[in-house]
């Protein structure tokens, strides 16, 4: 039996991967084996993932965290690379553009493995963000690459990617599979909008966690007072992210707006659904919040997920607070079309059947 490898390490990368192992448990045609790196370490942001979704558990779990990013990288090369040679997958499947990514793919590809990568060809054309910089990189090296829009496509065949051998498709986005999936499931297994008392379309649902901003605390500042402006207006939720959390005990910042930890992606599926709208710097989250017809603001100075906001479900505001504030005030009054085709459907079908042709 062939064998694949999958390589995850972050939160939206066991979303996506969750979609694709229940089709291999399926149709049983091929073995799966999983590296979980640890980057994502909080049992809110990775274990709860595996128990909730029922992906199967890792065979291997690396626990290679609280590192700087030329040391991470380079760590879980050499471990996976370990992995790799006593395993010998047939390929590597690698999804979006965290530090696991980039070592996953660079591991294999220096053992002549082929790599398949989910969510290529998206580019921020921000090269201060390590995502970007892991992402091209990645795209770079692979031999299959799954492109989710259009706009990914064309952004390959403008770095050349015609004249190279890897191919590629455009698919859609995994993670509406998932949430099309789960979202059934969700609604039996969460009780979070009940336990924390919130009124369905009455409150905002924020995550703040890109290094961009935590790492910079004039933002980082400017993005809270702008939730706090908010939650004048609305009940703000904000799961903190534990990069984000440290950040503000250690300058002792206290905002008015309801911290709670890090949730599952069960509660965080029933937020989203019972949710007003959503202010994050997450890039899973903006099309999470798209595929629960709710408006996004955007807390970056750019996206990814360009037909987001050329569409009208999502603004970019940066770290400004009156932005923020305008946008929350804008969007009670949109009558976007939520029925928009962006993201494809059976996308996890459709890149098991390429990902077969490959093996």
């Amino acid at each position: 039996m062939k064998k694949i490898v999958t390589i995850l390490g972050a939160r939206p990368q066991f979303v996506k991967a969750a979609v694709l192992s229940r089709i291999i448990s399926k149709y049983k045609e091929v073995e799966e084996v999983i590296i979980h790196t640890g980057q994502h370490y909080d049992a809110n942001m990775s274990d709860i993932f595996f128990d909730e979704m029922d992906i199967p558990k890792p065979k291997y779990n690396l626990a290679i965290n609280g590192l700087s990013h030329g040391a991470m990288t380079g760590q879980m090369l050499l471990e996976i690379e370990a992995v790799l040679m006593k395993e010998k997958p047939n390929l590597v499947v690698v999804y979006g553009d965290t530090n696991s990514t980039l070592a996953g793919t660079l591991a294999a590809k220096k053992m002549n493995i082929k790599v398949v990568h989910v969510e290529a060809g998206l580019r921020s054309f921000n090269m201060k963000m390590p995502e970007e910089i892991n992402r091209i990189l990645t795209d770079r090296i692979s031999d299959l690459l799954f492109c989710p829009t259009d706009t990914a496509v064309e952004n390959l065949q403008k770095e050349g990617f015609t004249n190279l051998p890897a191919k590629m498709v455009k698919c859609g986005d995994i993670m509406k599979d998932a949430v099309e999936f789960y979202s059934k499931i969700s609604e039996e297994k969460s009780s979070i909008i009940s336990s924390l008392k919130l009124i369905p379309n009455e409150f905002v649902l924020a995550t703040i966690h890109r290094q961009e901003n935590t790492d910079d605390l004039e933002k980082l500042k400017e993005i809270f007072e702008g939730l706090q402006l908010i939650n004048k207006e609305m009940q703000v939720v904000l799961p903190l992210h534990p990069r984000t959390k440290a950040i503000l005990n250690q300058h002792h910042l206290t905002y008015d707006v309801k911290i709670i930890e890090p949730v599952g992606y069960f509660d965080m599926l029933e937020l989203l659904k019972k949710c007003n709208l959503v202010v994050t710097d997450s890039g899973g989250l903006q099309k999470e919040a798209f595929f629960n017809r709710k408006h996004c603001i955007i807390a970056r100075e750019e996206t990814e997920w360009v037909e987001l906001v050329a569409n009208g479900f999502a603004k970019i505001v940066g770290s400004n607070k009156e932005k923020i504030l305008l946008s929350f005030k804008n969007f009670q009054d949109s009558t976007a079309n939520f029925e928009l085709d962006l993201f494809g459907e059976n996308v996890g079908e459709k890149i098991y059947e390429e990902i077969l042709k490959l093996l």
